[in-house]
């Protein structure tokens, strides 16, 4: 885990003169996380021309066997789909070498709520919000993918189930029930489909929703270029609907309810065969990111979090094993 510098207020501000002057400091600096692979800092850029509110995000996760983008690729992904218009925060500055506070970047903040229980607690606004969610993913999923080619070197632009099956053999840890998810996944793939700009970590809790709706998507680190399906599913994996089992689509409706979301704002026709094939995709693919968190906290990054994370994996196994034995939908 890169080191946390002994005075983040002195490194950010360094940070911030370099790119905006002498006169700029920073003020009302603020720990907003230490989480699973990002730790975010939010903070005040004071100019003579006016103040602003932004948030630091640097890397906390460094490990052979970790899964998610470098800094700098999120920071290109974040800009272009930014131009793009569709909602994300304004990306303002990549650290570079020079800073003591990379690999990370700097974006403009964004006002909202993220935690799932308490967007799910008003259900009056769910139908708008599915609306906008399935609206971001068809505007992200037509987006030209020479704007990302850097991707497609990554392993899971390529086969999904190779790429899942790689990770799962990175950690060196046996899951017997992840594996035969995986088997389950080789036997019933689903059609080739054009390749998209994904997300990779469309969810519940990913979104900053606002008096108006969604602000902003966040969360980078997982994009891909792939089947624009993997986001739906995603979003539908049980383990982000947060205790509404029956609303599939991230508490804020079914999976019938998304694909007419989708489907409405112009994507294409996914049939629910395919989200539940992404869905058993996305419980392999947690309990892996549950084990690997907990692997790094045995082995030295001691962290309640990844504690907690490593033991998650086993319920991510009975999830799997339920979902393919038919008992949960």
């Amino acid at each position: 885990m890169p080191a946390i510098p002994s005075d983040p207020l002195a490194a950010l501000t360094d940070a911030v003169r370099r790119r905006f002057g002498a006169q700029a400091r920073v003020d009302n600096l603020t720990q907003a996380t230490l989480g699973g692979s990002n730790r975010t800092l939010l903070f005040d850029l004071v100019e003579p021309a006016g103040t602003r509110r932004l948030v630091s995000r640097e890397e906390t996760f460094s490990d052979k066997a970790n899964p998610f983008l470098p800094p700098d690729m999120q920071f290109r992904i974040m800009t272009t789909v930014h131009r793009s218009g569709i909602p994300v925060p304004e990306p303002v500055f990549a650290y570079d070498e020079q800073d003591a506070l990379g690999p990370g970047f700097v974006t403009a903040f964004v006002s909202g709520e993220t935690l799932p229980r308490r967007l799910l607690a008003d259900t009056t606004n769910h139908s708008r919000i599915l609306a906008q969610l399935a609206d971001a993913l068809v505007r992200l999923h037509a987006l030209d993918l020479d704007d990302f080619a850097f991707l497609r070197e990554i392993p899971e632009s390529g086969d999904p189930v190779a790429a899942l099956a790689m990770r799962l053999d990175s950690i060196a840890e046996p899951h017997p029930a992840l594996e035969l998810g995986l088997r389950w996944l080789e036997t019933h793939r689903p059609d080739a489909v054009a390749p998209a700009m994904v997300h990779g970590d469309f969810r519940n809790g990913n979104f900053m929703i606002g008096p108006e709706g969604l602000a902003a998507l966040l969360d980078w680190e997982c994009s891909f270029i792939g089947d624009g399906a993997a986001d739906l599913g995603w979003l539908c994996t049980r383990s982000w609907r947060f205790g509404a089992i029956d609303r599939h689509a991230g508490g804020f409706g079914t999976r019938d309810d998304l694909i007419a979301a989708y489907r409405a704002a112009g994507g294409r026709a996914i049939t629910p065969e395919e989200i539940r094939w992404w869905e058993v995709h996305g419980l392999i693919r947690w309990g892996f990111y549950n084990g690997l968190q907990g692997l790094g906290h045995v082995n030295g990054r001691r962290s309640p979090a990844y504690a907690a994370c490593g033991r998650n994996a086993a319920l991510m196994e009975y999830d799997l094993l339920m979902t393919l034995s038919g008992t949960y939908d």
